[in-house]
């Protein structure tokens, strides 16, 4: 990314979700900077709840000419407005980098300092991401311009965002967005239509796997008309109520066929799913009603068998630091645990 990004002639949009501090939120900063005091047009969004970083940073990047916005940002004298609270509970999801209107970056990654490993390590979280050329990276610029419109009511559309874009391999590939505040829930729609149709295997990596009752249903179906169906999920977190929330529906999964393993290195933040060695996604999203139903959300989605194979070994490589999770284990887990899975329940929606 920051190759990519120091490369930039004409234009650079990028949105995040999670954005703090560290000598990598700097680097980046910088980055973006130096290309806006050579005359490159640098729109940068950033998602305020998540976002938690020290004013400089935004600062140094505004002062060398970026425009930096905030995603639904609820002001002080707003908080009466009871629809703009509810409002507030849709936060930006998406993770996009465009540089040129030619190359893009997508996935699960934040700026933080916990992305600055090799996701083998405590504190350093384990991510996949993509980087894509061709006519794709137009959805991926149009997902940018549809939310910095709604952010800054400006619209990005001549050819610096939009240059005309040749082919670039054999790879069929799409943009999956979803935007429930507009009606939107084709990312739920991806992941419940893909699991229905799988007929070989089913290979998920998710951080926050809380399906609901529907998606479990058709996880079980899938096994029972002989679907492998595996599932890596953190071992380590860095929300425990989700975690406890997650491990609540393992019971019910596990004795239905559905294989579970737990990531232990490091925390697994990866977002992806691989159907019958064919049919791939990478993206933004979670595998619980937040991503499904409340955040923007985006996916890479990917009909080629290299690639999905690719995954597949590295899921299959994930697996070695991974431990398998058996009904037995997780039947005989302690009171504790049980009780805050219960103290979960309510509150999952929101999760």
């Amino acid at each position: 990314m920051l190759r990519d990004i120091k490369r930039a002639t004409h234009t650079i949009t990028f949105a995040q979700y999670l954005y703090e501090d560290g000598s990598i939120a700097y680097e980046l900063a910088k980055a973006f900077a130096e290309r806006c005091r050579a005359g490159v047009v640098v729109n940068i969004l950033l998602d305020s709840h998540g976002t938690n970083t020290p004013a400089e940073i935004p600062d140094m990047m505004r002062d060398a000419g970026c425009q930096v916005e905030l995603f639904r940002r609820v002001e002080a004298p707003q908080v009466i407005f009871i629809w703009k609270l509810l409002r507030y509970n849709y936060r930006n999801h998406r993770r996009i980098l465009v540089i040129d209107g030619r190359i893009g970056f997508t996935g699960g990654y934040g700026i933080s300092e916990a992305w600055t490993g090799d996701g083998r390590t405590a504190n350093h979280w384990r991510e996949t991401n993509a980087r894509i050329e061709g006519p794709v990276v137009k959805n991926l610029q149009g997902a940018f311009a549809e939310s910095w419109l709604e952010a800054t009511g400006a619209l990005l559309g001549d050819d610096d965002y939009f240059p005309r874009l040749e082919p670039r391999g054999k790879i069929s590939a799409q943009i999956v967005k979803s935007s429930p505040v507009g009606g939107s829930f084709q990312n739920y729609m991806l992941f419940l239509i893909s699991i229905a149709s799988a007929r070989k295997s089913i290979l998920i990596t998710n951080p926050y796997f809380i399906p609901d009752d529907r998606m479990v249903n058709a996880l079980l179906e899938a096994v029972a008309r002989g679907v492998r169906v595996s599932v890596l999920v953190p071992g380590k977190i860095d929300r425990k109520i989700v975690y406890r929330a997650s491990r609540r529906n393992y019971g019910r999964l596990l004795l239905g066929g559905v294989q579970i393993f737990e990531y232990m290195p490091a925390l697994m933040h990866a977002k992806t799913m691989v159907a019958d060695g064919i049919w791939s996604t990478i993206g933004s999203t979670n595998f619980d009603n937040r991503s499904f139903a409340l955040n923007e959300e985006l996916n890479l989605t990917v009909y080629n068998s290299a690639f999905a194979r690719r995954l597949e070994e590295i899921f299959n490589e994930d697996l070695k630091h991974a431990k398998k999770i058996s009904y037995q284990e997780w039947d005989s887990r302690g009171f504790k645990e049980k009780f805050f899975e219960l103290f979960s329940f309510p509150i999952k929606e929101l999760l």
